[in-house]
Formats: structure tokens, sequence, C-alpha cells
């Protein structure tokens, strides 16, 4: 499977947001919304601050 967890820094700790993400969509600036394969979804306010391919992993940041 090619899916990513989502993730967001807190307390400049990575939390998981949401495993096995299938789709992440921008809602307007810096709202995004977030499903997986699940069919559970979140809609979160931050900012990408980093994307990783190779590990699977999408970072969100609090700003």
């Amino acid at each position: 499977m090619c899916e990513a967890n989502a993730y967001i820094i807190k307390d400049d700790k990575e939390e998981i947001l949401l495993e096995s993400v299938d789709v992440i969509n921008p809602l307007d600036d810096n709202h995004w919304y977030i499903k997986n394969i699940f069919g559970e979804q979140i809609k979160i306010k931050g900012r990408i601050k980093y994307i990783s391919l190779l590990n699977h992993k999408v970072v969100f940041e609090n700003f």
C-alpha cells in the first residue's frame, strides 16, 4: 500500500492525525480536508510543514 499517515506537530513532537490517508484537499487558506481508506475524515487548520514520500508521512503544523 502507498498511503501516508498525517501528523501534526504539537510540543515539538509529531502526533498522528489520521492513518492510511488517501486524500488531502485544500479547502481554503490553511484549511485541509483529510480522508483515509477506511472512510474516516477530518478537517484541520494548519499548513504543511513537510512531506516525506519515502516514510509515507505528511506533517502539518499550527501557526
